[in-house]
């Protein structure tokens, strides 16, 4: 019985193992593996940040620019833009299972994700889950993503789930190097965020 349990809890740890070595990312590019590995673990502990910039968004019958504000507290973020589209202000605030949109003199709407609020009352297909990682030049954890990294060995180019994420430009803040200039594409959008003050923070680790 002792030798049984002993073979059995060498394979499932030779299967965890073999389980943890899979990737679901696809590197290519000039940059380092290993350097893109140390940056990764760095950017992915930032779990709270302040960004603001402008955003641009063209779509098949429409498009326009405004600003965005960004604050981000763990799991709870307040997204907000102004101007696109010509809509006016909206107010994106939310928490697992309890999201809440503002669309100034329209009324406040709710959802089971960010992602339908925005679909639904603003007719925008964005992948708000996912830009809490690409924000931040990260491919989203929970689906298959090709990577391709430039020569300091951060993210230039991102396919992940039907979208095309071009990373531009990086700027330096408190030791963390980070997105400057971005440009999105998929799903019949075309996104630009240019984020002209980064303020990166680390609460929970």
């Amino acid at each position: 019985m002792l030798i049984r349990n002993a073979i059995l809890i060498g394979l499932i740890a030779l299967l965890a193992g073999c389980a943890g070595m899979a990737s679901r990312e696809s590197l290519e590019g000039q940059g380092n593996s290993a350097d893109w590995q140390t940056h990764k673990r760095n950017v992915a502990a930032l779990d709270a940040w302040q960004i603001n910039g402008k955003v641009g968004i063209r779509a098949p019958k429409d498009s326009g620019s405004g600003t965005l504000f960004w604050l981000q507290r763990q799991d709870y973020y307040d997204i907000r833009l102004s101007g696109p589209l010509g809509r006016g202000a909206a107010r994106l605030t939310g928490r697992p299972g309890e999201i809440l949109l503002e669309v100034a003199n329209q009324g406040r709407y709710k959802a089971a994700s960010p992602e339908a609020l925005l679909q639904d009352q603003l007719g925008l297909n964005l992948p708000v889950s996912h830009l809490l990682w690409w924000i931040r030049g990260l491919p989203a954890p929970d689906s298959k993503s090709r990577l391709t990294l430039d020569g300091d060995s951060r993210l230039a180019q991102l396919s992940q789930d039907g979208w095309q994420v071009d990373y531009l430009r990086y700027a330096e803040q408190d030791g963390y190097w980070l997105p400057e200039r971005i440009k999105l594409q998929g799903r019949d959008l075309q996104i630009t965020l240019v984020i002209k003050d980064w303020q990166p923070r680390q609460l929970g680790q």
